[in-house]
């Protein structure tokens, strides 16, 4: 159930999505804030941690680097990977339903802002078998 009062938010406020390669948490969701044109939240990678190529059907993302260094990879038209360094202020755009991957090679951790467009497509990720919810912090 959303909370539509819910306009500022913390990741540490909300359940995040965790699995072995680092965690989401979703910070604007219908299920957060009845959010209803796009979803978003704030991606943790451990150093050496990533998570492997991979498309939303059917929708768009932004990944904007808040901190840390990586290797972004996003497919072109034709299928083939393009892979950039990429380091903090560095905005990614994934066109629809193109498949990307995003890998922490720096030695302390990254930290992404993610949006999807339309919602959705992170529900998916629920399906993986590392996945696991994260309680909010207490306090």
């Amino acid at each position: 159930m959303s909370d539509k009062s819910k306009v500022f938010v913390y990741p540490k406020d909300v359940t995040a999505f965790g699995f072995d390669w680092g965690r989401l948490a979703l910070t604007v969701a219908p299920e957060v804030n009845g959010a209803k044109r796009f979803s978003g939240g704030v991606v943790d990678l451990p150093s050496g941690q990533g998570h492997s190529r991979h498309n939303h059907p059917g929708a768009e993302e932004i990944i904007f680097v808040i901190s840390g260094n990586g290797e972004q990879m996003v497919e072109d038209e034709q299928g083939n990977p393009v892979v950039q360094k990429v380091g903090p202020g560095c905005t990614i755009f994934v066109p629809e339903s193109r498949f990307h991957s995003t890998l922490n090679t720096g030695d302390g951790p990254m930290q992404l802002f993610v949006v999807y467009s339309p919602t959705g497509p992170e529900l998916a990720l629920r399906d993986l078998p590392d996945f696991r919810l994260i309680q909010p912090e207490a306090g």
